[in-house]
């Protein structure tokens, strides 16, 4: 009895429990639909409409000429709303805009562009992405006269969805120090160093979510408007980085070198005008900037003998050497606490000057001396260091820095031929730029100067931020010691180890460096090889260091390897630069000039003859009456070229498109062999026109 009783009561439990809960469903929603409706409201319109950001467009990076390096360029993805779109417009233009659309995107026929449209437009849909091909400004333009997206925006419901893409006019010029950034922020060189600048200031829009998780942008009257980014003007000089990349780049492949690089410097500012790094790409077919050795970390390095330089500045501030003085160097062969030290000549040099011991780049010299003047004091050695600004890094404007390491005395790494062997290069690491620095400062006098990579930051014609030539130490050394170390230089290029590309135009002054790479922990005879130093000689302009690692061949040391390199460089940028090259004309006066040896003057059309004397001031005057003129010697004096006579012209001297566009309009049929200016002409000048005449030219 007491059982049934229990179970009847629990069975009214649930059946109350039942109706309570019937009556708190409709409860429950009657409070969300009235009570907390504007919220819900509120948080759906939040899920549905978002102000987004909308990027700035990216500032442009320029040379120091306003050359521009590197710009965004904007591109487009075409989308359509095709709800909003008049009925009458629709019906009129769809099947030639699908037409339209066809024939440009070529992936697919007109009726498929017009269902896929026609589909979406039925069903309500608000954003139908076109086409996800980029296109750019002139076709964007192109697409606004077609039907339907003629009507714009609101009326035709076209959406050109702006993507900016970076650019680089000069393809791989500097690429690498230019530099990258990727969506995430994180980038290399001046895109990622000045990113702050360069980025400008986001914008904020509207935009609606669609079905599938689209944002389609919407007109907003609250929307704000990105500001654009500030442009950066490098110290980079077009013309000096390509002759500088091109010079690399044909020795890399010459000696199947695994990378190299390349900077060169403006003595008295810094301002870096050419940098370039090059490695293999992964093929092994060719070679690419993917890495900045001359300023990174992986760039840090043993330096080798190119560090033999610091070894002389120390000596010589202490007093405790001058280059007259001797030196034994014995077979070549040294030992420092049974471990030898080598001299790169089998059999050593003997006894020589340490003058000498610096141009043939002695291993044996300069360590013996730094060992024996500094061995008991190795941290008084060191101390030089920090005096010419190697302890630490300059600091750079381009991140990713790599830090100078050398051993310190009583650290567990420090032994007894720690020293020594610091002296000649090893032992410790700097990157190129950091050695480009110390012989920079030789060069400007004692003075070391930061490296600068970007001048200014500007915000159109207004400048906001300019960089100015930043002194690190006011002096390294002594005058003294500075003016032997300039005579040291010069040496190694007048009579040592860079004899090889010793110039009779102008004097360079430098030091090879060649150090063997630890491969598995022992060192191998395989070579980092080098060459630091600066042109002319007698009046700096140029500062430049080459490296080039792993180099193939016979003779792979620096002054076989990267010498040549600096040489042809220089060469280059001798000839070019007008500073250098060319006498200044105004401090000579006409008696002077009278059986000088000018320059040779090739024959050709006289007024471009007499605009490029004008620009080079140079005291030449070509004759008033006549297009084409030629060299009668060269002390620029130029006779006429008759063109108007039936009669063969003189066309000796002048370049082969100009005798080519002389000749044959006489109707003379032109063979020609050789490369150059012409040197002889097979029929001579005067001799009456015959018809259909062959003339043969001799180039050289």
């Amino acid at each position: 009895m007491n059982i049934k009783r229990s179970i009847v009561i629990r069975v009214r439990v649930i059946f109350i429990l039942v109706a309570l809960a019937a009556c708190a469903i409709p409860y429950k929603v009657a409070v969300v639909q009235l009570v907390e409706g504007e919220k819900w409201k509120a948080k759906a319109e939040q899920v549905n409409f978002q102000y987004r950001e909308v990027p700035a467009t990216r500032g442009n990076i320029y040379a120091s000429d306003g050359s521009l390096l590197a710009t965004s360029l904007p591109f487009y993805q075409v989308a359509i709303d095709p709800t909003v779109v008049d009925e009458e417009d629709y019906k009129s233009g769809l099947d030639a805009l699908a037409e339209q659309l066809a024939n440009f995107y070529k992936d697919k026929n007109a009726t498929a562009y017009k269902r896929m449209i026609h589909d979406a437009r039925t069903n309500k849909k608000q954003y139908l992405m076109i086409n996800r091909k980029q296109i750019n400004y002139q076709e964007m333009q192109a697409m606004r006269t077609w039907p339907i997206f003629k009507e714009g925006r609101i009326d035709g419901g076209v959406i050109f969805e702006k993507i900016e893409r970076r650019y680089q006019p000069f393809t791989s010029l500097a690429s690498r120090t230019l530099g990258t950034l990727n969506q995430d922020g994180v980038g290399s060189g001046i895109e990622y160093s000045f990113n702050t600048q360069l980025k400008g200031q986001s914008g904020k829009a509207l935009f609606q979510r669609l079905s599938g998780g689209v944002w389609k942008p919407l007109f907003n009257e609250e929307d704000i408007k990105p500001l654009d980014g500030y442009d950066i003007q490098t110290t980079l000089d077009v013309n000096i980085q390509d002759v500088a990349e091109t010079a690399l780049r044909n020795q890399l492949k010459d000696r199947e070198a695994a990378f190299g690089s390349v900077i060169v410097m403006e003595v008295a500012t810094g301002h870096v005008k050419a940098i370039s790094n090059l490695q293999k790409n992964a093929a092994g077919t060719g070679y690419v900037e993917s890495y900045n050795y001359a300023v990174g970390d992986m760039g840090s390095v043993e330096p080798g003998s190119t560090f033999k330089l610091v070894s002389m500045l120390a000596l010589l501030e202490e007093n405790k050497v001058s280059p007259n003085d001797m030196i034994e160097t014995g077979n070549g062969v040294h030992y420092f606490y049974r471990q030898p030290m080598y001299d790169a000549k089998n059999g050593g040099y003997g006894t020589i000057t340490i003058r000498q011991a610096f141009e043939k780049s002695s291993n044996v010299a300069i360590s013996k001396l730094v060992d024996m003047h500094f061995g008991s004091s190795p941290s008084k050695f060191l101390a030089y260091l920090d005096k010419v600004g190697l302890a630490q890094p300059l600091n750079l404007q381009l991140m990713g820095e790599g830090k100078p390491f050398f051993k310190k005395p009583g650290t567990k790494t420090w032994y007894g031929t720690s020293l020594p062997w610091i002296s000649i290069g090893y032992e410790s690491k700097l990157n190129p730029i950091h050695t480009l620095a110390l012989y920079n400062a030789v060069a400007n006098g004692g003075k070391m100067v930061k490296p600068l990579f970007v001048k200014s930051v500007s915000n159109g014609a207004q400048v906001i931020q300019t960089f100015e030539p930043q002194v690190i130490r006011e002096s390294i050394a002594s005058p003294k010691t500075i003016a032997q170390l300039q005579e040291l230089l010069l040496g190694v290029v007048e009579n040592g180890t860079a004899r090889n590309i010793k110039n009779p135009n102008y004097k360079i002054a430098g030091k090879t460096g060649t150090a063997q790479k630890i491969i598995n922990g022992s060192y191998q005879e395989i070579y980092y090889t080098s060459f630091a130093g600066y042109f002319p000689a007698d009046r700096p302009k140029y500062s430049m260091i080459v490296v080039i690692d792993s180099p193939k061949g016979i003779a792979v040391f620096g002054g076989d390897v990267s010498a040549p390199v600096f040489k042809d460089i220089a060469d280059k940028i001798y000839a070019t630069d007008l500073d250098l090259s060319v006498v200044n004309q105004s401090k000579i006066s006409p008696a002077q000039t009278i059986g000088a040896k000018f320059p040779y003057i090739a024959s050709g059309k006289s007024e471009e003859l007499q605009s490029i004397f004008d620009y080079l001031k140079l005291p030449f005057k070509s004759p008033a009456q006549g297009d084409w003129v030629t060299a009668a010697n060269n002390a620029g004096q130029f006779q006429q070229v008759e063109t108007e006579k039936s009669v063969v012209p003189n066309v000796s001297g002048m370049s082969l498109r100009d005798a080519l566009y002389i000749l044959e309009n006489k109707g003379l049929k032109v063979n020609f062999n050789g490369k150059g200016k012409v040197l002889t002409q097979s029929i001579s000048p005067g001799t009456p026109l015959a018809p259909n005449s062959t003339i043969e030219l001799v180039l050289g």
